[in-house]
């Protein structure tokens, strides 16, 4: 599937029928049959949402709010522990997940509506965790530039992760935040190899574009640092030091690392992704993902669904800290983002009305 990361829609587990097409009881492609095509078009909804900010309690993320613009991603990542989201909307987790996305038009209205809410209680946003912000849609979309337009509003703190170049779009917003102490960044960098980047997140930036994101946001005063992930083992692991030197060399000042994770459907689509791109090396690279797992493809358990356990996990972590050290990026503290500022325009005297 041309651009696409995944030629794959498997059943969605919510349903309790599935349909395979076949011919003479063996798998086929009809080069002029029209639902096999070999390029689909991004389809678009708009959901009027009754509410936008979600909660958690996890006790692995460093956030308690977040927002996603959309749902559904256009970047194909073939790795997205998020793709299994797109299921509860009555789609599939692969195909779908990259080509029928679910835009949130009135984000900016419900968002002032739950700022202005009494009881709202100030903590930073995270922007774009599941779904990236920056996704080709939002250039014409613009719902994540309205988002930020209204934290800058009430001088809301919010954070970025992206693998996305159009965030530069929005550097007014961003370095005026991030002089009030209210925003910082975290590029997604997972590989330096463009061929692999080409195979494994199809529309995403290029290596050396998120290279000059962080520059330029760095001296914009955004403070910027980078997201090493997923570590995926014998596939992009080596290229470790690498990505922490090369993104310190273009001003990131802090960093972090998450092993790959496969809930639910994911492990099949991404054991498909092995063996079409990586064939001599798929048995070998899911025996060490079990290795990390208990010896299964995924384990949800707090504390390490993130990093997995195990030799290889710690190894991971050792070399990490050593390069950290090395560049002299762990000397970067990272400050909370302040919350002291916010306000209500309009919302304290509607209040006394």
């Amino acid at each position: 599937m041309k651009t696409r990361g995944t030629a794959l829609n498997p059943h969605n587990r919510f349903q309790p029928i599935a349909t395979d097409r076949q011919a003479n009881g063996s798998w086929y492609q009809d080069p002029d049959d029209e639902l096999n095509p070999d390029s689909l078009a991004t389809e678009v909804t708009d959901d009027q949402v009754r509410t936008i900010i979600s909660r958690n309690q996890s006790p692995d993320l460093p956030f308690d709010q977040s927002i996603n613009p959309y749902r559904g991603c256009e970047h194909a990542c073939i790795y997205c522990f998020a793709r299994p989201t797109h299921a509860y909307w009555d789609l599939s987790p692969g195909l779908d997940f990259e080509t029928r996305l679910i835009a949130k038009p009135n984000a900016a209205r419900q968002l002032r509506r739950e700022l202005d809410k009494p009881g709202y209680k100030v903590s930073t946003i995270a922007l774009g965790v599941n779904t990236d912000a920056y996704q080709p849609i939002e250039k014409q979309r613009r719902i994540t530039r309205e988002i930020l337009e209204v934290l800058a509003e009430y001088r809301h703190p919010v954070s970025i992760i992206t693998k996305g170049a159009l965030i530069l779009r929005d550097l007014d917003l961003l370095s005026e935040l991030a002089a009030q102490g209210l925003c910082s960044v975290r590029v997604s960098l997972t590989t330096l190899d463009n061929g692999l980047k080409r195979v494994m997140e199809p529309r995403t930036a290029a290596p050396a574009t998120r290279l000059r994101v962080i520059r330029e946001l760095s001296a914009a005063g955004v403070p910027t640092g980078i997201l090493a992930a997923p570590i995926i083992p014998f596939i992009n692991d080596q290229e470790l030091e690498a990505i922490l030197e090369t993104a310190f060399g273009a001003g990131a000042q802090r960093a972090s690392w998450i092993m790959l994770r496969l809930p639910l459907e994911l492990d099949e689509l991404f054991r498909d992704w092995l063996q079409r791109h990586f064939p001599q090396r798929a048995d070998h690279v899911m025996n060490r993902i079990r290795d990390l797992r208990d010896g299964k493809s995924y384990d949800a358990r707090y504390g390490t669904r993130m990093t997995g356990t195990g030799p290889y996990a710690e190894l991971i972590r050792q070399r990490f800290n050593r390069k950290v050290r090395s560049l002299g990026m762990d000397q970067y503290e990272t400050a909370p983002l302040r919350t002291d500022l916010f306000r209500r325009p309009g919302g304290e005297q509607m209040n006394l009305i």
